[in-house]
């Protein structure tokens, strides 16, 4: 008896898996032992396909958007139970390679940006530029690096010693591994404590995830007293195409008068034009740091808390940067730029790089959300 394989290979824009991907293998079948290795196998390779081989061998793959990955799974129907290990061995083999040949829908990586605005400003140390604002015990830092942790005493987080008003703000960040639910890993410009109730804000924010499931990067933009009492947050949020986890990456923002640039690794994922006084901060601002427990909303609008069976929950930060126009600067004072050009306009190829990062990897814009009262964030129809 001959055996033929006809993978379909089907193409789609999904974010995360099928919950029975982690759930239950084989359906809930009880499978020989031989099984056990192929089977409860999670393979990551880079590729954009949702495929599935042959319905009657029931074999297949679910692509993890945000991390260039795709679970294997195999389900078999108690008809091919007495399949010999060798062959669906050989099968599996064959299956990877048929996937890998297949061209992918979407690039791994976003095209390049053209130019590199972080290396156009000086790294500090950080007690250079920073200090430590609340939790010193949960905060340590060796050779130029920053190490902050949140455990059920405590989390940690820390100040400019200057405030602005504009520069670029980047540091390289790592995030933990791991179950981080409920927990935040930030770095933002703010002046909540010189107007307390009625602050300005500008964040990167890291939404922290549950076994398996991408970190989600939020951007948000707080004007006179939005993010207080009464929120209106500005929400862009992003999955990432790399694990924030494995190594370190710089994220950084550009504030100018005229807009707002949010940036990984010198991409530019989010533009925030200045289209009123009234819907842009203009008031000086100081750069913070800060993990911290936000179990109420930071995963899945709260659905999953953190866990402190996981503590410590630990952000690291290096390479900051904080260049710019201070709030004791003269007027002459020119704002910076995150483009070739002075005027600080992002230049084409920055533009698609973006719009490339924010069809890919955009998993939340508030201008787009229909449940939202646009009249309060009228930049987004202006």
């Amino acid at each position: 008896m001959q055996y033929f394989l006809f993978p379909t290979i089907m193409l789609a824009n999904t974010l995360e898996p099928p919950t029975f991907i982690t759930n239950s293998f084989g359906y809930g079948r009880s499978l020989p032992s031989y099984f056990v290795g192929p089977i409860n196998l999670l393979i990551y390779i880079n590729c954009t396909a949702i495929a599935y081989l042959s319905p009657s061998l029931q074999l297949s793959l679910h692509f993890l958007h945000s991390q260039q990955s795709f679970c294997l799974l195999y389900t078999l129907p108690s008809s091919l139970l007495t399949f010999p290990p060798p062959l669906l061995i050989m099968a599996f083999y064959l299956f990877l390679v048929l996937i890998l040949l297949v061209p992918s829908s979407n690039a791994e990586w976003p095209p390049s940006p053209g130019y590199f605005p972080s290396r156009k400003f000086r790294s500090m140390s950080f007690y250079q530029g920073f200090r430590n604002l609340w939790g010193p015990q949960h905060q340590s830092v060796n050779q130029n690096a920053l190490t902050i942790w949140l455990d059920s005493t405590s989390g940690s987080g820390f100040k400019s010693i200057r405030p602005f008003r504009s520069g670029y703000f980047g540091a390289s960040i790592k995030l933990q591994t791991g179950y981080t639910a409920g927990v935040i890993t930030a770095f933002y410009l703010s002046n909540s404590e010189a107007h307390p109730g009625f602050h300005d804000e500008v964040d990167i924010e890291f939404l922290g995830t549950t076994f398996g499931k991408p970190y989600t990067l939020q951007t948000n933009v707080y004007i006179r007293g939005s993010g207080d009492g009464k929120i209106i947050g500005r929400e862009m949020k992003f999955h990432l195409w790399f694990d924030p986890t494995k190594d370190f990456h710089h994220y950084a923002i550009l504030w100018s008068p005229k807009d707002i640039i949010f940036l990984v690794d010198d991409i530019p994922i989010r533009r925030y034009p200045r289209k009123s006084a009234t819907t842009f901060p203009l008031r000086p601002m100081w750069l913070y740091g800060s993990i911290w427990d936000a179990s109420s909303w930071a995963t899945e609008d709260g659905k999953y808390k953190a866990d402190y069976r996981y503590q410590p929950f630990v952000g690291q930060y290096s390479n900051f940067k904080a260049s710019g126009c201070s709030a004791y600067s003269p007027p002459r004072c020119r704002p910076v730029s995150a483009s070739p050009y002075r005027s600080g306009r992002l230049s084409g190829q920055q533009y698609s790089a973006m719009k490339w990062v924010q069809s890919h990897y955009m998993v939340y814009n508030y201008c787009r959300d229909n449940k939202r009262d646009h009249s309060l964030t009228p930049e987004c129809w202006g």
